[in-house]
């Protein structure tokens, strides 16, 4: 059964995936592969992969701070490598672990799975944990969380 993302994040809530599971450092997200999210093989795009263990691993890490206020500062993707083993298709997993933190660092994993448990993609993350995202000259911009997610 899904559970609500603890943060607002418009793109993520447009692709139609649910989150599974987050807690203990590990978070899970499933999405049933649809034509709106295929390449031109008819098969997951690449970036849709990118961005679902990308959201995954940033969850994972997160999940190890909801004992602090707010659940914790926000995280930004500092580093990501991928690797594609074969195509993705139908309804998949994203499953998204940490390896190591520091204070201000969260060092992860993620894996893509297809209905018969098999990996179609792997990629590992590093986070840097923030309170606040600084943008331009003066502007700081918070982490939106939804409405009674404290």
């Amino acid at each position: 059964m899904a559970i609500p993302f603890p943060v607002h994040i418009p793109f993520i809530a447009g692709l139609g995936c649910e989150l599974q599971r987050f807690a203990d450092g590990e978070a899970e997200i499933t999405l049933d592969v649809e034509d709106r999210h295929t390449n031109s093989f008819s098969v997951a795009h690449g970036g849709l992969q990118m961005t679902l263990m990308d959201v995954a691993m940033a969850h994972a890490a997160r999940s190890r701070n909801l004992d602090q206020p707010d659940g914790g500062p926000g995280l930004v993707t500092i580093e990501m490598k991928t690797s594609f083993m074969r195509p993705a298709q139908g309804r998949i997993r994203v499953i998204g672990s940490v390896l190591h933190t520091t204070a201000s660092m969260a060092f992860t994993e993620a894996r893509v799975l297809d209905a018969h448990d098999r990996l179609c993609a792997h990629a590992t993350g590093t986070f840097k944990f923030l309170r606040a995202l600084p943008v331009g000259d003066r502007e700081v911009k918070p982490l939106a969380r939804h409405a009674g997610s404290d």
